[in-house]
């Protein structure tokens, strides 16, 4: 069995392995359902936890199309855009329910959701720019807390140790989660009650 230590340099070596879709990498013809859940698969499989896991499934993506999360595909066809919102639904999807995604996205797709798909491929990049930089206080803040954890009970019997303090690594963790999560769905109730989720005007050309 790896040692916390080991477990620890895991979690930093997938850090680094955590790809992403750059926007360069989309392509600008459209796609149908059976391309759409291929390249998500290529482009973002170093998240899955386990190699059956799917990344997007075809009912995934028609249930967020019928849950008004994605506009529908034109002609079965799905432009890039569309591919946008999907990256966006998929790293929502594993912390907020659908209604809380939609609520989120929905500005985003009727403000920025155009033909020329210029505007929402500005907005990803910028995300995406910002993101790399968290990257970077993460390879901090993971063996920083890895170290705090490695501090607590001192006193238990070594055949004890070492399970309590990876569980006291992964409360850490957790509670951090929690927060957020907490922090993250009290800014969507306050977009859902004043509105802010309704159509904004669209973007001028």
């Amino acid at each position: 069995m790896k040692t916390n230590e080991e477990l620890v340099q895991d979690l930093l070596e997938r850090l680094k392995k955590l790809n992403y879709i750059h926007s360069r990498d989309i392509p600008n013809i459209e796609l149908y359902m059976d391309q759409v859940t291929t390249f998500m698969e290529q482009h973002l499989s170093h998240g899955k936890r386990r190699d059956e896991d799917k990344i997007l499934t075809k009912t995934m993506i028609n249930n967020y199309a019928k849950n008004n999360l994605l506009p529908p595909p034109v002609k079965k066809k799905y432009s890039r855009d569309h591919l946008i919102l999907l990256a966006f639904i998929y790293y929502f999807k594993g912390f907020l329910s659908i209604g809380d995604i939609q609520v989120l996205l929905a500005p985003l797709s009727e403000k920025y959701f155009t033909e020329d798909h210029h505007e929402l491929d500005r907005i990803y990049n910028e995300i995406v720019k910002m993101e790399k930089l968290q990257l970077v206080d993460l390879f901090k803040e993971i063996p920083a807390r890895a170290a705090l954890a490695g501090k607590s009970f001192k006193n238990v019997p070594d055949e004890e140790r070492d399970y309590l303090q990876l569980f006291s690594f992964i409360c850490m963790l957790s509670f951090d989660v929690y927060v957020k999560k907490q922090m993250i769905e009290q800014i969507i109730d306050e977009m859902r009650e004043d509105g802010k989720s309704e159509a904004p005007e669209k973007a001028k050309p």
